[in-house]
């Protein structure tokens, strides 16, 4: 009696398993392609197992063996490859103005015993003619002024804004307002008077 309850239970247990894989199987997402999920997942690692397609037309594909390298008849007579036409070793490439001034400066190395040799470096941006003060100074000034940005002639360099920007405007041109200096001895003025002011009813 007992045995025989185990294995209806059992057989009820088994079933109801059953029934849920297929409920699932039935009811599952199919993501558009009309088969569930298990479905797809068991059609697709057969596929992969597979190892003939099951497309007749792959099958019915001919390949054509691929054809012999061409050799020359006289294989003694190649032509020699071209050089690197990017590379430094080439003599129609530009020298960088880095590697010029490295073999400057080892140029000027090797002739330091030289009274006579003169360093293009020295002769770059500068005149045999001796300058005068005011020159100079006019000279440093110009430096100055370029090393401080201002200047609204044309730009210089990349990170200068655009003339228009540094240009200012027609109504700002006509009205500067008031000068510093006034400003200044307006302000001495108004100092020394509110002290003199101030300390008039001190006794002291």
């Amino acid at each position: 009696m007992g045995m025989t309850r185990n294995i209806r239970v059992r057989t009820g247990l088994i079933g109801l398993l059953g029934g849920s894989f297929l409920l699932t199987g039935c009811m599952g997402p199919t993501y558009g392609t009309g088969k569930s999920a298990g479905e797809q997942l068991v059609e697709d690692v057969g596929n992969a197992v597979m190892v003939q397609p099951d497309n007749e037309e792959a099958k019915n594909i001919r390949y054509q063996p691929r054809g012999g390298l061409v050799v020359p008849k006289d294989q003694t007579a190649l032509t020699t490859p071209q050089d690197s036409v990017s590379g430094k070793n080439n003599p129609g490439w530009l020298e960088s103005p880095e590697d010029m001034r490295q073999r400057l400066r080892a140029e000027a190395d090797e002739n330091s015993g030289d009274v006579n040799y003169r360093s293009p470096l020295a002769n770059q941006g500068t005149t045999n003619r001796k300058l005068s003060a005011s020159e100079q100074t006019a000279a440093y000034r110009e430096a100055r002024r370029l090393e401080m940005g201002a200047y609204s002639d044309k730009r210089r360099y990349l990170s200068d804004p655009p003339l228009d920007y540094r240009r200012l405007p027609e109504e700002a041109q006509a009205d500067l307002g008031e000068p510093e200096k006034t400003k200044e001895r307006r302000r001495k003025k108004e100092a020394k008077a509110a002290k003199q002011g101030g300390s008039s009813w001190w006794p002291f």
